[in-house]
């Protein structure tokens, strides 16, 4: 018996979102959704891809490819390990929304965007993979309005800003196929590196154009934009990933390295900037996502096997500490008027793990050593500093920020005006959850090795990359 692994990975996650859609029930959505995205990454780590197995009395195979309307789909056995990862973070979330109200839709919504996204990495030809992408950011639309009022600024610009990037991205495409029949037409390359470069600003939100994200931490539920911060620039990164290994003449081309060092480097600098004065807690999130895919370029810029390693070891953390982060903003929410300092004093002594959770997660993302953010960003800032002395400095001032935020935020919810004793108000799944999170932290903190059982396939996904 044969079946192909975009029928597993792409197709089943889709129809059972669409499935679950008619489900209502907070507890079941969030218990099967969770297990079902256990098993979907567990298969993805164990099971081989285009390999026999025989099971009982019976012959089972899983085959890469699905051929649909003449366009093929193809997972291949070196992308288990990235299926793992992205099944596995999105059990964290659909396990999260049991204790977070108002999240019903984070679970088939969420099923049905990641196997678009899924198929925007395996399609071939990859020029179809941007209509994917689009699709899935269209998908996401209802999981951050309501029916009850209008969609908020930072939901239009999102919108706006990642249609956008659609155009921009199936216009380089094109051009590349034509500097692939004519190496040598050097305009051609520069319109279709032009052309790739401001459609990655606009889907990596790269500065100046991510405004929309502190507005969306703002205006929406921060557990649902934290998924949907966490999905889609990790999806986007490998995409882009996929362009440079794909084109020699892209990836060997100097003026790429410079200019993914220099937007790395701004999107660290001005997200720590802005952190180290915000005075909102979900902006001040949105700010450490945005310095989350400032290290994701500048590993990139590194051009090397270090630099993709580095890559993948940022992902596990940056899905630990945007889970844990989101979930601790949701529990203090239901709490508060507003996320704003003013509103927030004194809420750490009735929601000790909620503010706890959120300190660490920024800590985190700010590398404090023992925490999961610092061993990916330490191997990064030994690499950058090989290479150049004056944008590591540049990096360590955007982390510098990064921590003032934490600090800045642990003082507005523990300062108050009558202390009146810790009075936990968090439920026992609350509790549970953060608990287990604040734990993960320290693991992937303390035992970096340990996300390398599943990161050692991965940089097999990119084999001309490093060379």
């Amino acid at each position: 018996m044969t079946i192909t692994a975009p029928t597993i990975w792409i197709f089943f996650p889709i129809l059972l979102g669409g499935s679950l859609a008619f489900v209502h029930n907070r507890k079941f959505l969030s218990y099967f959704s969770a297990m079902v995205a256990v098993l979907l990454a567990l298969m993805a780590q164990f099971v081989p891809i285009d390999k026999a197995l025989l099971i009982g009395g019976i012959s089972l195979k899983i085959s890469p490819s699905f051929t649909i309307l003449g366009r093929a789909l193809t997972i291949a056995s070196t992308e288990g390990a990235l299926l793992t990862l992205i099944y596995g973070g999105a059990a964290l979330w659909f396990f999260g929304s049991l204790a977070i109200y108002n999240t019903t839709q984070i679970a088939p919504l969420g099923f049905i965007i990641i196997g678009l996204l899924v198929a925007s990495v395996a399609v071939q030809p990859f020029l179809y993979a941007a209509l994917f992408i689009q699709l899935a950011v269209l998908i996401s639309v209802p999981m951050l309005v309501s029916l009850s009022q209008p969609p908020g600024k930072g939901v239009l610009r999102f919108l706006i800003y990642q249609t956008l990037a659609m155009p921009f991205i199936l216009m380089a495409g094109w051009l590349l196929a034509g500097v692939e029949a004519s190496p040598g037409d050097l305009a051609l390359a520069v319109q279709a590196a032009s052309m790739l470069g401001l459609g990655f600003a606009f889907l990596l939100a790269i500065f100046p154009l991510y405004s929309w994200i502190p507005m969306l931490m703002e205006d929406s539920h921060p557990f649902i934009v934290g998924f949907l911060l966490w999905i889609l620039p990790t999806m986007a990164l490998i995409f882009l990933t996929g362009f440079l290994d794909r084109y020699s003449w892209l990836r060997t081309s100097p003026q790429l390295v410079f200019t993914l060092r220099a937007a790395g480097l701004l999107m660290i600098v001005s997200g720590g900037f802005w952190a180290a004065l915000e005075r909102h807690l979900g902006r001040i999130m949105a700010f450490g996502v945005i310095a989350e895919t400032g290290f994701s370029l500048l590993a990139l810029s590194l051009n090397t096997s270090a630099g993709i390693l580095i890559l993948f070891l940022l992902i596990p953390a940056r899905t630990l500490t945007s889970a844990l982060w989101s979930f601790g903003l949701s529990v203090i929410r239901n709490r508060v008027k507003t996320m704003r300092f003013s509103d927030i004093r004194g809420v750490l002594y009735d929601a000790p793990l909620a503010g706890a959770a959120i300190v660490l997660a920024m800590l985190s993302t700010g590398a404090f050593p023992l925490l999961a953010g610092f061993p990916p960003r330490l191997a990064l800032w030994q690499n950058l500093a090989s290479v150049s002395n004056s944008a590591a400095l540049w990096m360590g001032i955007g982390i510098l920020g990064l921590l003032m935020g934490a600090i800045r935020s642990l003082a507005a919810m523990s300062i108050t005006e009558e202390f009146i004793g810790w009075s936990s108000q968090e439920s026992l799944s609350q509790r549970l959850i953060l608990g287990l999170g604040v734990i993960g932290l320290f693991i992937l903190g303390v035992f970096p090795k340990s996300a390398q059982f599943f990161l050692s396939d991965l940089p097999l996904m990119f084999e001309r990359l490093g060379r």
